[in-house]
């Protein structure tokens, strides 16, 4: 492809994208994935270079633009070397009018933008949410004791605060090596790592992963657990649940049992664990504004109804969690959001609703908001998380 074939190609995703996120349709990923399988003719370096104007578009523009087109010309008023594509070549975008509408950069629609200042999220921490992330990966303590030896020659790197974590540069894949074929090593972010901490989950206890999805906080609480206790793993969604026993298979996690449930009826599938879980860990479905860094367009499908159904359902899991400790056992609520309504306002709210909780340090790391601590990519060098720990009175 030339590169203005590869530009016009950038336009096209643009629009599916757009329309996608304005319409609740398939993520980035996806289309980009489906585009090029019906033109198997693009090679690998088409497709790379393709998937990095599509995402440098999307990252620029803030609000969503009205069309593809729009996106790039943006992309191209601040990079000339885009701008040099627009030339009119077959297969390539039409040359730039010199009063062309051009999306607007920015960082996040402006309603969001509102409610990130009144969550103490300064323009800074705002911005560091569309950087591109690193690769990071949990090295599974269950079937390596020494994470140094991995991956040494991509150029891993050590956490100083969480050693069993590696950092590879962005765009690395893994999934082809041995190590993770193996279940060496899972791809988790670091402060999802972090969070999942808070559990203080050690061999022995009895954890419930209430709103487990695929796994990756229960792999990571097994391992916590040196595969001794229990940790129970559900949730609403089989497609994603399923997902799990054959993860768990290859990291060795022997005891890590799930449940599915029927939604809005989780209460009466857990009656059979109340008051008996040492730990329930509450990884709530949320805004996701935290983790923009790896889905950029997901600030472009967020609306205010959405996030009052979202804070709605994450006050509806608190409550349900609440009965399944034991006395005297920990509740830990994490979000991948650093909206206060969906973090902090929530562990405020629960408080009041539950007399006789308390509140412990969750983490040593991040910084205190409200009843919790809260981890940015700016300040922490991971995803953005909200995590409180809340401890039932004996």
């Amino acid at each position: 492809m030339t590169p203005g074939a590869r530009t016009q190609a950038a336009i096209e995703i643009l629009d599916q994208v757009i329309e996608a996120a304005r319409g609740g349709g398939a993520a980035a990923d996806t289309l980009i994935a489906r585009y090029f399988a019906a033109r198997r003719y693009a090679g690998s370096k088409d497709r790379r270079a393709v998937r990095e104007l599509v995402y440098a578009a999307i990252r620029r523009a803030g609000e969503v633009p009205e069309r593809g087109r729009a996106a790039m010309v943006g992309l191209a008023r601040d990079d000339s070397a885009v701008a040099a594509m627009f030339d009119g070549s077959p297969h390539g975008p039409a040359p730039i009018a010199a009063d062309e509408p051009a999306a607007k950069a920015g960082t996040a629609p402006a309603w969001i933008g509102k409610r990130f200042k009144a969550s103490g999220i300064d323009a800074a921490e705002a911005a560091a949410l569309v950087e591109r992330a690193p690769l990071d990966l949990r090295v599974n303590l269950l079937k390596c004791a020494d994470p140094a030896t991995l991956f040494g020659d991509l150029g891993a790197e050590r956490l100083a605060d969480l050693p069993q974590a590696l950092r590879l540069p962005s765009g690395t894949s893994i999934e082809a090596s041995e190590a993770f074929r193996d279940g060496l090593v899972e791809v988790q972010d670091a402060g999802s790592q972090v969070v999942t901490l808070a559990a203080k989950a050690a061999p022995g206890v009895t954890v419930i992963d209430l709103c487990a999805g695929a796994g990756g906080k229960s792999l990571a609480l097994a391992a916590m657990m040196a595969n001794a206790g229990v940790v129970l793993a559900t949730d609403t969604d089989r497609g994603r649940l399923s997902r799990l026993p054959p993860r768990a298979e290859r990291a060795g996690a022997s005891i890590i049992e799930t449940r599915l449930l029927n939604p809005n009826a989780e209460a009466e599938a857990l009656a059979d664990w109340r008051d008996r879980a040492d730990v329930v860990l509450i990884d709530a479905p949320c805004s996701g504004t935290g983790t923009w860094r790896r889905n950029p367009e997901a600030r472009w499908r967020l609306t205010p109804t959405r996030i009052e159904r979202l804070v709605d359902t994450q006050r509806r899991l608190l409550g349900i969690a609440a009965p399944l400790v034991r006395p005297g056992g920990a509740l830990v609520y994490i979000v991948c959001s650093l909206l206060d309504e969906e973090g902090a306002g929530q562990i405020d709210r629960f408080l009041v609703d539950h007399p006789g909780w308390g509140v412990e340090e969750p983490i040593a790391q991040g910084r205190p908001r409200g009843q919790g601590k809260r981890l940015t990519p700016l300040h922490d060098a991971t995803d953005g998380f909200f995590v409180a720990r809340l401890i039932r009175a004996c």
